[in-house]
């Protein structure tokens, strides 16, 4: 039997949110003022919870490590933001939403979690427009809406290719006025390195001080983790070279269990790879499949004479390019979610039709969507019979308007104009669907202890859907943490002021120092980098977009043995009272180096292959992915026994009652 326990409300799906706040424990107003809230993180789902609690009278600490909560990795989001609005009229809803979404994860995640999501998302953008966020309006001034992976709707809000920027700078100017009246102190420049349990509930943390190195304690009556995704795991992916897993990981040592740590998602459009000199990757938004369309050459020997120069893209014919996804997928074409594609381009590369150096892209073509916007634009303006170079304006004019700072980072990065010739692409690692495993309450098995956003496994099972990762973070900012956060903290009013000078938090310092020490006594010879990226090239080639049991046992070995060369030869210079970001970085992939075996244990047990976890001995015979919803239709949630244990595995089973376990087919 499960000890996991998912607080699931009873009663029907559609009822459940409504049911559950109509009878949650709620904490008297007066009270709200004597209880303390920490907040690490301070991204989508970090400020936009900071904020709220802020606002009904909590008080909160917010943490994060870099200068300005305006910096958080959230501002990197480019495409957009579901929800179900059906503005377009076409069909959407709730449950449509709530649909894709499960559908999308391969059905690996929760119903009641993701129900509640689809209910909410409604309000997300009330709120965003409320505080200014300009979002993409149509020529009458309504919201406008577009299309992305896994749908048959359009149901996203964008803000050209910065959702994600102006979403942030939403909640950075509601944290900003919370922080102004009193109700948030905010600590930049601060990194949690431990948390603080006392009597079984998460009470604190122990942060550093990234300025001046001091070490620091912190106490509160509840701790929520909003510290994203553990992607760079992989050395090279789309997140900040900040971002990390430190805050989630000390959590799961200190109890937490860690829900589906395999599933982590490739996005199919990023710039490819240039080299070893790469540190991170960069992300071409999802929102381009809209208009642009995947494509290959169909014939090997058009492949090498691109490969060396002696043909361009623009120079095959239409009857020479294989349109792959539109080809296998004719219902959503390139508009299939990002599992899917990623692995189509990833088996025409190895068939040899990848168009770089490397043999790793594919083309993103704008050419027929400029075609097609100039004509448009053409009977607008009422120009009958137009020439060529009229069409072409007038269509890079509309594509300029929809994507034009893309397309211009891309020009930036690469040289090449993709007005004039097709974008080159390639699947690399983005997001991460696995995290702390939580309740419906946010609550993960750490009394006290939430994880908001991209640091828990609730909403995305096995494969975001894309768009809805900002979804998720502000979701449970603004309108799931708010109410369940009273359920624990009604019967925490009595506790009074969380001291810090007790044993526990002792021993919490204590460790974080001899840590500390013991990177800069090492006499080793090599930069944390080299162990960064030998850990990242174990998890690409072994746990990347396809796995199998024999790399996966491998993995596990070799990534022992990085770790124990890391500790021995690892070379950390500096001091540790001075900013020294070669600390910051050791601490984070001495993190890296224990949660990739945990990442490559989680594959090796999931015997069956779903949305971003492939293991290649359980496919169809086309090539996609074979679920075993008889053995695995649940969440694996680990905990940990100490370094030199084995994690134990736990399940949740997954009960689906109101959507039908179907192979999931986009064709």
């Amino acid at each position: 039997m499960s000890v996991l326990d998912s607080k699931i409300p009873k009663s029907d799906l559609k009822d459940k949110w409504t049911y559950y706040k109509d009878h949650v424990n709620l904490v008297n107003p007066a009270n709200k003022r004597s209880i303390d809230i920490i907040v690490v993180g301070t991204g989508l789902a970090g400020a936009s919870a900071a904020a709220s609690l802020a606002e009904m009278g909590y008080s909160v600490k917010a943490f994060c490590f870099q200068d300005s909560a305006r910096r958080a990795h959230s501002i990197a989001a480019q495409g957009g933001i579901n929800a179900a609005k059906n503005y377009k009229n076409d069909g959407d809803s709730t449950f449509r939403l709530f649909y894709d979404t499960i559908k999308g994860g391969d059905y690996r995640a929760r119903e009641a979690n993701v129900h509640r999501l689809a209910e909410v998302s409604a309000n997300i953008i009330d709120q965003c427009v409320a505080q200014g966020v300009p979002f993409a309006r149509d020529y009458g001034g309504m919201l406008d809406n577009r299309s992305f992976g896994g749908t048959l709707v359009q149901r996203t809000f964008y803000a050209a290719g910065q959702t994600g920027q102006q979403l942030l700078l939403g909640a950075y100017s509601a944290i900003s006025k919370e922080v102004a009246k009193g109700s948030v102190k905010m600590y930049s420049r601060h990194e949690m390195l431990d948390m603080v349990i006392v009597g079984g509930k998460a009470r604190g943390i122990i942060a550093r001080n990234l300025v001046n190195g001091e070490i620091e304690r912190h106490s509160a009556h509840a701790v929520l983790l909003c510290t994203g995704g553990y992607g760079n795991v992989f050395f090279l992916s789309t997140n900040a070279m900040g971002s990390n897993a430190t805050a989630a990981w000390k959590a799961y040592k200190r109890g937490a269990y860690f829900g589906n740590p395999c599933y982590t998602q490739i996005h199919p459009t990023c710039i490819p790879v240039s080299g070893d000199h790469q540190s991170k990757l960069t992300l071409m938004s999802e929102s381009l499949r809209n208009d642009g369309r995947i494509w290959v050459p169909a014939k090997k020997e058009d492949v090498m004479a691109i490969r060396e120069k002696r043909k361009k893209p623009t120079d095959l014919a239409e009857a020479d390019r294989d349109y792959y996804l539109e080809r296998r997928y004719p219902s959503f074409g390139n508009l299939v979610p990002r599992d899917v594609a990623s692995r189509a381009a990833k088996e025409r590369c190895d068939a040899g039709h990848g168009v770089n150096a490397t043999g790793e892209a594919v083309y993103l073509d704008f050419a027929a969507a400029i075609e097609r916007y100039g004509k448009i634009e053409c009977t607008k303006k009422g120009i009958v019979n137009p020439d060529s170079m009229t069409i072409t304006r007038l269509g890079r004019e509309v594509v300029k308007e929809k994507y034009g700072n893309l397309f211009d980072m891309y020009m930036q990065i690469t040289g090449e104009n993709p007005y004039e010739t097709p974008m080159m692409i390639y699947p690399a690692v983005h997001y991460t669907m696995g995290g702390l495993w939580v309740d419906y309450n946010l609550m993960t098995t750490i009394p006290g202890c939430y994880a908001l956003g991209e640091a828990n496994f609730s909403d995305h099972g096995a494969n975001r859907l894309g768009a809805s990762a900002l979804m998720q973070g502000l979701a449970d900012g603004y309108f799931v943490i708010p109410y369940t956060i009273g359920e624990y903290l009604a019967n925490d009013i009595r506790t009074g002021k969380i001291p810090t000078n007790t044993p526990e938090f002792d021993e919490a310092e204590k460790q974080v120092k001899e840590r500390i020490e013991k990177f800069l006594s090492s006499k080793g010879t090599k930069p944390v980098d080299y162990f960064h990226k030998r850990l990242g090239k174990v998890m690409w080639n072994k746990c990347g977009m396809a796995r199998n049991a024999e790399g996966l046992k491998q993995a596990i070995e070799e990534i022992k043995a990085i770790r124990a060369d890391f500790w021995a030869n690892v070379r950390v210079t500096g001091a540790a009272n001075e900013f020294n970001q070669e600390l910051e970085k050791a601490g984070r992939v001495a993190d890296f180096l224990e949660l990739g075996e945990l990442m490559c244990r989680d594959a090796l047990n999931r015997n069956e292959s779903c949305g971003g976890h492939f293991r290649e001995e359980y496919q169809t015979e086309e090539g996609e992915a074979l679920r075993d919803d008889n053995h695995f239709a649940h969440v694996a949630a680990w905990e940990f026994k100490g370094l030199e244990n084995e994690p134990v595995r736990h399940k949740e089973e997954l009960v689906f009652e109101n959507i039908k376990l179907v192979q999931r087919s986009y064709k």
